[in-house]
């Protein structure tokens, strides 16, 4: 590996300097300083008792020439908490590189890959680094316009083990065929069709059958080296009308059950989505039903780890603090789901949102439900007031792994109003309440900032635990924020304390614990 390092520095070196081309790069660093406080449950682990601080940071350059793409990654983490937020992870070196070349139609990339096939059900190598997913493809790559219309992929590779700045040992090999069809003046195609192969290494299969081994006989099988997937996927444009839809099957492999046991299940995933809007109204349906549909680069492979692609969420990913600490995820298993969104613009000034959420399991298990109604209002001189209230109904033993706990009924309203003083200056009030008799019990919460454009920004709010359920205690959860902007550069500090439970970004979902201390940001482009 760093042999393959050191010839793509020197070759990016030599490319920059005989060569006039364009160069750019980021930067992201964030830094930790664990404060105990165990009345939060923030303590009790190495961080907090004995490491004090932590962070990471990833350093990437992008030099482009005449078809020709140079990319190159640094990562670094010092007791970093992102991996496993009790237990510090450290590590430094090359986290992602790659050599692109475009001629004459085809594309040619070599190194750590970030791509997906359709919406990503199929296969979807991608970064988020808020949960440290890092699921690039590290291989090879061909892309081939083969007419105006049709555009072919094929690649082949190994995913990144994030932890271990290696590799996961199964092959993966994919292929990709996308259209562009315009139907008369009116109407629109877009097509799509995937295929995607994983085999496993020995080492990988002898997991596999060792678990296997360890089941009782009559739920033992003969375990597969290779599993193939489909996907066939097409977005019609009629005038006003939007259409997506999506359907994937995989055959059978070894894969992990409800009940922890490895069982041999083909699976399957369809997904659509529906959408039409006119001056002042707009509405979208959104369903999805999956069934056993696992992709991970191997059986092996639990939580956040090994997964090859992402499955779409129906639940609107709510920003208020509240509402979104129960986020439901995606389900790879079993999982039924319904969305209708309507949008309202009666005037210039007033926008009413309303949302609908259905999801159960396919023995109709209750997953989730939700209710939301959210009017934007902004006829007043210099103001913007938005308010609205959410029913949720969401299913903590499923979520969040916790046998025998009931499903959370809550209801929570919440406003916001927004004070533009200057052209530059301005101020924001934000305020909520949820009411339930689960988890944790009744919340409120409260933010003030202040903005002062482009360059500073001042936040303070606190969570507080109003009526606390039994074996939970009235505690406050203070953030107190501020943000410096100059040009491409953002510095952020903040002092945190943060009650456990779900991080979520973009469907995918994770258990956090509680954090205390203070949190450093910085954030740059070149």
């Amino acid at each position: 590996m760093r042999k393959i390092a050191l010839l793509f520095l020197l070759a990016f070196i030599s490319v920059k300097i005989y060569a006039q081309g364009t160069l750019s790069g980021d930067l992201m660093l964030n830094a930790n300083f664990f404060q105990s406080d165990t009345s939060i449950g923030a303590g009790n682990n190495p961080l907090y008792d004995n490491y004090l601080s932590g962070g990471e940071a990833w350093l990437g350059v992008r030099y482009n020439y005449k078809g020709f793409t140079a990319y190159v990654r640094a990562d670094a983490f010092h007791n970093s908490n992102l991996y496993n937020p009790v237990q510090a992870m450290n590590g430094f070196g090359l986290g992602a590189w790659s050599l692109s070349k475009e001629y004459k139609g085809l594309t040619v990339t070599a190194g750590y890959i970030y791509d997906q096939i359709g919406s990503g059900i199929l296969f979807r190598a991608y970064e988020d680094r808020g949960l440290l997913i890092d699921n690039a493809l590290v291989g090879l790559e061909l892309k081939y316009k083969l007419t105006d219309n049709i555009n072919l992929k094929g690649f082949t590779g190994q995913q990144k083990n994030v932890a271990t700045f290696g590799r996961y040992n199964p092959i993966i090999k994919g292929f990709n065929a996308e259209g562009d069809f315009s139907l008369g003046s009116n109407a629109h195609l877009l097509p799509g069709i995937g295929v995607l192969n994983r085999t496993l290494d020995q080492n990988s299969m002898d997991g596999v059958v060792s678990s296997i081994n360890s089941q009782d006989v009559s739920t033992r099988f003969v375990p597969m080296y290779n599993t193939y997937a489909f996907t066939g996927y097409n977005t019609l444009t009629v005038g006003d009308f939007s259409w997506y839809i999506e359907g994937a099957y995989k055959t059978h492999e070894a894969i992990v059950s409800s009940s922890g046991l490895l069982v041999d299940k083909p699976g399957n995933v369809v997904y659509s989505t529906l959408g039409w809007a006119h001056k002042g109204i707009a509405v979208n349906l959104t369903g999805k039903r999956t069934e056993n549909f696992v992709m991970r680069t191997s059986p092996n492979e639990v939580l956040i780890r090994g997964v090859l692609n992402w499955q779409p969420i129906v639940a609107r990913l709510r920003p208020q603090r509240l509402m979104s600490r129960y986020t439901p995820a995606s389900q790879d298993l079993s999982e039924q789901a319904f969305g209708a969104d309507v949008l309202v613009a009666p005037n210039d000034n007033t926008t009413i949102t309303l949302t609908g959420t259905y999801i159960n399991t396919l023995t109709n298990v209750k997953l989730y439900r939700e209710g939301y109604a959210e009017c934007d209002f902004r006829g007043l001189d210099k103001w913007i007031i938005d308010g609205g209230l959410q029913y949720m109904q969401y299913n903590q033993e499923l979520y969040q792994v916790k046998p025998g706990v009931p499903i959370i009924t809550a209801i929570t309203p919440f406003a916001e109003v927004t004070y533009r003083i200057t052209s530059k200056h301005s101020i924001r009030l934000e305020g909520e309440y949820m009411s339930t008799k689960q988890d944790y019990g009744s919340w409120l919460f409260g933010l003030l900032e202040f903005n002062i454009a482009p360059k500073f920004s001042f936040a303070v709010s606190d969570m507080y635990n109003i009526e606390p359920t039994p074996g939970h205690e009235a505690n406050h959860y203070y953030n107190i924020f501020t943000a410096y902007t100059k040009g491409p550069h953002r510095f952020t500090l903040a002092y945190v304390k943060q009650v456990d439970g779900i991080n979520c970004t973009g469907g995918v979902c994770r258990y956090e614990p509680a954090f205390s201390g203070v949190k450093l940001g910085i954030t740059s482009t070149f």
